[in-house]
């Protein structure tokens, strides 16, 4: 038998493992609180599953049309009861949460309307569907939907006051908030904060949807954004609502009249979510939620330690370990090129998939800069998994989130982290 512990087996060099349970001493409190959390969205979970009596039925597969999907259909109703909606779209056939969220924001505009975007600019590959860059057939800018932008205050928080007034703007049908920071440094906006956004935006404009993107933060509170206000909002399965173990999709929950428009949207007019079979069945989706609630609480508390371990080490980490959270994403500020590849191969070489492989920063469609990412993940690009990436522009700030337990979690930051020491 060895006398090596699992870490030193692992290759991690002493002080790095000295750092880590010092680290882990120092936020113990806090993971009492994502528990706690994890707990009471579980119990939502289970008593959505119980009040739809789920059955192994609806696991099995079906094929051409799809009508009658009794798996998807009630995948829908338990999505909006969860998400506290009037209904949900759950599709395998939405590619990406970027598909997702353009059929949401499709749903609540016009040739001639205004599309306010309450957060500033929004995520990088958003901005190409709305036409803010490129000139791609397609988007709503091709469609004649001008673009309007309130830009957020200093300090990275909403500019409520300039929300007001663009808002109440005649012209303006839909105002879109993003949850997440994307490759920004601004904290994610918690789900008081979305309400706050929502009630100002409807006092000033009745008639304007809110559509909250929501990806990275699921179940990370105790209220999703359409229990706050929210008219609509949509993200990814391969995130954090399908629990690692949904394999692609997407979701959007909200007011009936614009899932069903957004429906036509990723189908047909006159089809909407009425067609669309599951050819594998719809188990993992139904799995992967039910897992959700432990699945975030596992990414946060990765995301907890890394931001403790990185501030140990001298780095600047958003948000700070004791800090409240509304997303399970962590940024690291390394300040130079060669730390952010460092780190993202370190977690890339911690990861149980594709360990072996050099990320290299590369052209990747839907973005202005080079990007870096690491992702040894089960499902392709799960970023409910361990992954790290970041755009090769200074302050080289590397965005870390996921992690399907926080042991693998921990031993993949301890891993990057030594490779920053080396």
């Amino acid at each position: 038998m060895s006398d090596l512990s699992y870490t030193e087996k692992l290759g991690i060099s002493p002080e790095i493992i000295a750092l880590a349970e010092r680290a882990e001493r120092d936020i113990e409190g806090s993971f009492r609180g994502v528990d706690a959390v994890a707990a009471e969205n579980t119990a939502k979970v289970l008593g959505a599953f119980q009040r739809r009596r789920v059955s192994a039925p609806m696991f099995a597969g079906t094929t051409g049309y799809g009508y009658d999907d009794l798996g998807r259909d009630t995948l829908d109703l338990i999505y909006a009861d969860v998400f506290g909606a009037e209904a949900a779209l759950v599709r395998q056939g939405f590619v990406n949460g970027t598909h997702a969220l353009t059929a949401a924001l499709f749903s609540g505009v016009r040739p001639g309307d205004t599309l306010l975007a309450a957060t500033g600019a929004p995520y990088d590959t958003l901005q190409s569907a709305i036409g803010i860059t490129g000139d791609y057939p397609g988007s709503l800018k091709y469609y004649g939907v001008n673009y309007a932008q309130v830009s957020l205050l200093p300090d990275g928080r909403p500019d409520i006051d300039g929300i007001r007034r663009a808002a109440s703007e005649n012209s303006v049908t839909e105002v879109t908030v993003q949850r997440s920071s994307g490759y920004a440094t601004r904290p994610a906006l918690s789900v008081e904060e979305i309400g706050e956004i929502c009630g100002v935006i409807h006092e000033v404009n009745p008639k304007a949807a809110v559509v909250v993107d929501n990806c990275y933060g699921e179940f990370t509170e105790l209220r999703e954004p359409c229990e706050a206000g929210a008219d609509l909002t949509a993200g990814s399965l391969i995130k954090n609502p399908g629990g690692g173990l949904a394999p692609t999709g997407g979701y959007i929950a909200g007011r009936r009249d614009l899932v069903e428009a957004a429906a036509m949207r990723l189908t047909s007019p006159g089809i909407g979510g009425e067609c669309g079979c599951s050819v594998a069945g719809s188990r993992l989706y139904y799995q992967g939620l039910f897992m959700a609630p432990h699945t975030v609480g596992e990414a946060l508390k990765t995301a907890i330690f890394c931001s403790r371990l990185m501030e140990l080490m001298g780095f600047k980490a958003r948000p700070a370990s004791d800090a409240p959270r509304h997303d399970i994403i962590e940024s690291i500020d390394f300040g130079s090129p060669e730390l952010l590849e460092s780190f993202c191969k370190g977690i890339q070489a911690g990861s149980p998939v594709d360990s072996y492989v050099t990320p290299e920063a590369w052209d990747m469609p839907g973005y202005e800069d080079k990007v870096i990412m690491a992702a040894g993940t089960f499902v392709q690009g799960a970023s409910i998994e361990l992954s790290c990436d970041g755009p090769m522009r200074p302050p080289y700030t590397a965005y870390l989130q996921g992690g399907l337990t926080y042991e693998s979690g921990r031993l993949g930051i301890m891993i990057a982290a030594d490779r920053l020491k080396k």
